[in-house]
């Protein structure tokens, strides 16, 4: 339902309200129409000079033509063919039956309120830039969902790099423990020993299969991620993830500029372009606005085309006798030939000035959506702002996480020092099962803190790419495959197989 009020339209569709303000546009789609009639009319007569008959009646066909075309200048045509066949019981009528018929063309412009096409296109720009903002919400979209996935890969390969960890950490328990039963085997070593080195083997065990059920766990929230059934599907349940790539190492090389990154994210990430068209598309409505603080001055042209034709009219009675001229006895041949030959034409000119005293309802619009610019230029600054902090952390935590990678190295290589000087220690009798242990274990604890410092510097770069708006291009994501959902190009060859 749509109403319109002074310079503004405003359309309910669906529960919402959509309010437009300024001239109203015009539809562009042009138009045609065809209408019929039939009426019977008796028209009672005060005296029978004129017609002979004290009522006349009258019976008419009437049939008419249409079409009606608006362009974005502000010019609008219209066209239209009317044609009337009428009857009446009229004596003193030259011609009855008879055919009535003209053709109209009529043009008109508006030359100051509604005038152009930046005024009348407003719309259509509008929605083609809508389009591009759909787009884009798209693409933003798909960026979140590729980081979100590309995480969960690397939370996998993490999971699975930790229960690799723990096997290791488990074989060094078992070694232990082989080598006491034998030490208490022949007599070198107390019994205890061995119950110890047992008990150690428990907890790396437990601790494996923790982490074999969290990397099986991680293979489930990544099939649902990816597949449409996920779970669902007893191919998809029963089928391993295997990861085919390693956990990116950290380089030395110097951090790229804060004020290149920021460049990066302001030229890709699709929310600013976003939020400039909608300043764009704000600033276009304006126009429509601002035309409607014009005076309104319209100029129109019109030429017609007239025919008329009939028979002679049987009915006339003595004195009066019918004597049409003959250019219109005929029928509708005849009209047609009249209109053709353009006998009796009709044009004309003519504009009207419409000046609004105050103009007030006019006025506020333009003022609201003014302010509304105001607002969302001001939104916009702020948008940027967060993008420069949103850099700068990702920056900063990738940095971070490269700090706490090299210390968890540095720790990892002194904790297989010190356990390889305590195995020395123990196999010439200068320390006990105990320190091994607790030695083994912080070797553990130290590879596990080395993982977990790997996968946290590789989702820290994701981020960093996320923020900076580049991370369709770095994982070679196309926007027109995951609009269609179909993938063009073959899949990479898979590495071969380390045996």
């Amino acid at each position: 339902r749509s109403t319109s009020g002074a310079g503004t339209t405003v359309t309910e569709a669906g529960g919402a309200v959509i309010t437009q303000t300024g001239v109203a546009t015009p539809v562009l789609d042009p138009s045609m129409f065809f209408r019929y009639g039939w009426g019977h009319r008796t028209s009672p007569q005060s005296n029978t000079i004129t017609t002979g008959t004290n009522a006349v009646v009258f019976e008419t066909h009437s049939w008419n033509y249409g079409f009606q075309k608006n362009w974005l200048t502000g010019t609008g045509l219209s066209f239209g063919w009317n044609n009337d066949r009428f009857i009446s019981n009229n004596v003193r009528s030259d011609l009855n039956p008879a055919f009535q018929s003209n053709w109209q063309m009529r043009i008109t412009q508006r030359l100051l309120q509604g005038f152009g096409r930046a005024v009348n296109g407003r719309n259509i720009r509008v929605a083609k830039n809508n389009l591009r903002v759909s787009d884009l919400v798209f693409k933003e979209q798909v960026i979140a969902t590729v980081s979100s996935v590309i995480k969960l890969y690397w939370d996998l390969v993490s999971y699975n790099a930790d229960v690799k960890v723990k096997e290791k950490a488990l074989a060094l328990a078992q070694k232990l423990y082989t080598d006491n039963k034998k030490q208490v085997a022949i007599g070198t070593l107390a019994p205890i020993e061995v119950v110890s080195a047992e008990a150690q083997v428990a907890r790396r065990q437990q601790e494996l299969t923790a982490s074999e059920t969290r990397l099986l766990q991680q293979e489930t929230v990544i099939k649902n991620a990816l597949s449409r059934t996920g779970v669902a599907s007893p191919s998809i349940a029963a089928a391993h993830i295997i990861p085919t790539d390693h956990l990116p190492t950290p380089d030395n090389k110097r951090p790229k500029p804060l004020a290149k990154l920021v460049g990066k994210a302001l030229k890709s990430r699709p929310e600013v372009l976003q939020t400039r068209i909608n300043i764009e598309n704000t600033k276009i409505g304006m126009a429509g606005s601002k035309s409607q603080l014009k005076p309104s001055l319209d100029a129109m042209i019109y030429y017609n085309h007239n025919a008329l034709a009939g028979t002679v009219n049987a009915l006339a009675v003595p004195p009066m006798i019918a004597n049409p001229d003959p250019f219109f006895i005929g029928g509708y041949g005849t009209v047609m030939k009249q209109l053709l030959h353009r006998n009796f034409p009709d044009y004309g000119f003519g504009v009207q000035l419409n000046i609004p005293l105050r103009n007030r309802s006019a006025q506020a619009d333009y003022i609201r959506d003014s302010l509304q610019l105001r607002e969302q230029q001001i939104r916009e600054r702020k948008m940027l702002n967060n993008i420069r902090v949103q850099v700068q952390n990702a920056e900063i935590a990738v940095t971070q996480a490269r700090a706490l990678y090299n210390a968890a190295v540095k720790e990892r290589i002194l904790q297989q020092q010190t356990l390889d000087a305590e195995e020395k220690k123990y196999e010439l009798g200068a320390s006990t099962v105990f320190f091994v242990i607790q030695y083994q274990r912080d070797l553990a604890q130290a590879q596990a803190s080395e993982v977990a410092a790997l996968a946290a510097y590789a989702k820290a770069r994701v981020d960093l790419e996320q923020a900076t708006g580049q991370t369709l291009g770095i994982y070679h994501v196309q926007i027109d495959e995951a609009r269609a959902g179909r993938i063009s190009r073959p899949p990479s060859p898979l590495p071969p197989l380390k045996r």
